[in-house]
């Protein structure tokens, strides 16, 4: 088994204020001198739980968690139907990043992310070069509307009947259309029971289109009613906007990485994310190397895939 570091607890956190009434939580954790490393989490929605501060030598790193805007501990919380996510973007998390690094006084930082953490990553690395010494990331993504689509619609050729019970949760007329422009009006509707029947489809889609690969089991935070509302808000107004990216556009101006040494650790079995993401990228960055696991698939949950997670984390540490 792939041994993680040992928990530990931040020694400094705070509250930031970004503006746009949004307030952003951060913590960091290991060595108080050491190298910077930034986490950016999944989701988007997922919070930066404890587990991201055992990816690191805390000998070695000063480690950096944030909640992105509108979960975990940020506020105000995308679960409450009354918070409007207009100034939720990933412009808006790009900013954040940057102010929370001069409120650290860190003049450049490792970042590592994880599935929509990946496109986070890349969309500021690309508009901060200078600021990344490195990048370790898994699970590539890269938001675009193909893979949007392909998880809300494609993938029901793999999960036919679990896919068939996600559209069906859609009101008929709109099943043939978008089915995340669906989902995120049904989050948004004044009837209470509308919104919670939708997150409770939308999250038990999500465990299913996660789980292809061996040993998989179900996530627990999708137990709680006020996490999946507000996941699956975040989740689908991230996604019907395709990232608030230019629909390729991390592909395209990949280029801009150039310098910046980066381990792709992505899960053969991942459909989710399929591999060919990760392999179109590390061909347009070539200061990357793309780590293909076979047999696994998306997130954390293989010991393979942590342990490669682990080795490059290990090797970016300072000597």
């Amino acid at each position: 088994m792939a041994e993680l570091y040992p928990p530990i607890d931040p020694h400094e956190h705070g509250v930031l204020d970004v503006g746009d009434g949004n307030r952003v939580y951060w913590e960091v954790c290991g060595n108080p001198v050491g190298k910077p490393a930034l986490v950016l989490h999944g989701g988007p929605g997922s919070g930066a739980g404890p587990f991201w501060r055992r990816l690191f030598d805390p000998a070695a790193y000063r480690i950096v968690l944030f909640d992105q805007r509108g979960c975990g501990r940020s506020t105000p919380d995308a679960a409450d139907p009354q918070t409007s996510l207009a100034a939720n973007t990933t412009p808006h998390l790009i900013t954040d990043i940057e102010l929370l690094r001069q409120r650290l006084g860190i003049d450049k930082w490792l970042v590592i992310g994880g599935s929509w953490g990946v496109t986070l990553a890349l969309a500021y690395a690309e508009r901060h070069p200078g600021r990344v010494s490195e990048l370790v990331l898994f699970s590539i993504t890269s938001t675009t509307r193909r893979e949007v689509e392909w998880i809300t619609r494609d993938m029901g050729r793999v999960f036919p009947e679990e896919w068939a019970r996600f559209r069906d949760a859609v009101p008929q007329p709109e099943r043939d259309g978008s089915l995340v422009e669906a989902y995120a009006r049904m989050l948004d509707a004044p009837d209470p029971a509308v919104r919670e029947r939708a997150a409770r489809e939308w999250c038990r889609w999500e465990d299913v289109h996660v789980s292809a690969h061996r040993g998989y089991t179900p996530d627990p935070r999708y137990e709680d009613p006020h996490f999946r509302l507000r996941f699956a808000r975040l989740v689908t107004h991230y996604w019907r906007h395709a990232g608030f990216l230019e629909d390729e556009a991390l592909l395209r101006d990949a280029g801009r990485l150039a310098g910046i040494p980066g381990v792709m650790v992505q899960g053969r079995m991942d459909i989710s994310s399929p591999p060919d993401i990760a392999w179109r990228l590390a061909q347009a960055w070539p200061d990357a190397e793309l780590v293909l696991i076979r047999e696994e698939g998306h997130g954390l949950s293989g010991d393979a895939t942590k342990k490669a997670v682990l080795a490059a984390t290990d090797r970016f540490r300072p000597s």
